[in-house]
């Protein structure tokens, strides 16, 4: 007898890179050895300082036990030094909820705030997990269209028209994944004026805050922002830290408290070193991003050589872990079987972050230099 997954998992399929990594582990098996340029997960090590830290609590006979689900105060009061060092943002720890990643917390939040048939305003072009959370959650996704000759901001015509009965959540992310684009505090006050007279609230998710941006912006740092807004940060991209899973949800105190309710009933505190490692990450000092963003710069300009290689045109000032490219011949996943097949390289299709990206490709930056330019040599 074979008892039925339940219904709700009809909404969902495996995640596109679950998928995609069997087929490059195959290939791997058979002898071939694929440069993946696919995925967001930096190859650089964290801070000297991060795995010190880590080494010499791990040894402590009094950290292995159970932690609070709020996280521990050192960590929470770091996160509000940090925010208000770098976003200008004052945060009291009541309005920090730590969480395992932020991608967990995109679960939590939506548990937490949508019943069946909730609508939830998503980009047109955005992280898969927006989408596929909603729909687990019993809520209807409403894409948002972004206009490319405008630098991918949001399509206002279409927001200014658009029916907002049933929306509960909105779904922003800048620096945005895919594009790169930078966003603005003009789009987040609007954003802002939005929510407060249509009555739904702002979930902004801002991994890339620091990657190959001078100018990182917190939605909370704008005026009314908390009032209507809340923001998952992570220290997996700013930190080269995205296997420890350590990340946070901040805003209002009236906002966090469901969430601690989903969080507490499904995962537990995070390991202590692991926190008072991130501690001693929240604490570096500034060199720290000067430092990473050299490297990812470097990178950057080996993507672009890859991508003219490929007759793709690219805006060159991007933002974020990525560079977003689209291709000549209209189609990204055909270039990127083309490429897997033909040189052994892996770049991602526009399309799994959305139907309208379906002419374009991305690639990472988390590749050395080295193997950037033996991909450049297998695609020439």
């Amino acid at each position: 007898m074979i008892i039925q997954a339940s219904d709700r998992l009809n909404t969902a399929q495996e995640y596109y890179f679950s998928k995609k990594l069997k087929e490059i582990a195959r290939l791997n098996q058979s002898g071939d050895r694929v440069i993946n340029l696919g995925i967001g997960s930096p190859d650089l090590m964290p801070h000297d300082k991060v795995i010190a830290r880590l080494s010499e609590t791990i040894v402590q006979p009094d950290v292995h036990g159970y932690q609070p689900y709020q996280g521990i105060p050192e960590l929470k009061a770091a996160i509000s030094s940090f925010s208000k060092k770098y976003f200008n943002v004052d945060l009291g720890t009541e309005e920090i909820l730590p969480l395992i990643g932020s991608k967990e917390g995109i679960m939590h939040i939506s548990w937490s705030y949508l019943n069946p048939g909730d609508k939830v305003l998503i980009p047109a072009l955005g992280y898969p997990t927006y989408t596929s959370v909603t729909k687990l959650a019993g809520g209807e996704p409403v894409y948002f269209p972004l206009k490319e000759e405008e630098g991918w901001s949001p399509d206002w015509d279409f927001l200014d028209q658009l029916d907002y009965t049933g929306i509960k959540l909105l779904w922003l992310n800048y620096p945005h994944m895919p594009t790169g684009s930078r966003g603005s505090s003009e789009i987040f006050q609007r954003f802002i004026r939005l929510a407060r007279e249509k009555g739904f609230l702002i979930c902004h998710d801002n991994p890339y805050s620091f990657i190959q941006n001078d100018n990182p912006v917190s939605i909370l740092s704008i005026e009314g922002a908390k009032e209507v807004c809340i923001e998952l940060n992570s220290l997996s991209k700013t930190f080269n830290m995205a296997g420890w899973r350590i990340g946070w949800v901040s805003g209002d105190q009236s906002y966090l408290d469901p969430i601690l309710k989903v969080k507490s009933n499904i995962d537990s505190g995070m390991f202590k070193p692991l926190q008072l490692a991130a501690i001693e990450a929240l604490n570096l000092d500034g060199s720290w991003l000067s430092t990473l963003n050299r490297v990812y710069s470097k990178r950057k300009e080996l993507v672009f050589n890859l991508l003219q290689k490929l007759n793709c045109s690219f805006s060159r000032d991007q933002a974020g872990l990525f560079v977003w490219a689209k291709v000549s011949e209209n189609d990204g996943e055909a270039l990127s079987d083309r490429v897997l097949q033909s040189s052994r390289v892996f770049i991602t299709p526009g399309f799994i972050f959305g139907e309208s990206g379906r002419q374009y490709v991305r690639i990472s930056l988390c590749s050395s230099e080295k193997m950037l330019g033996e991909a450049i040599e297998r695609i020439s």
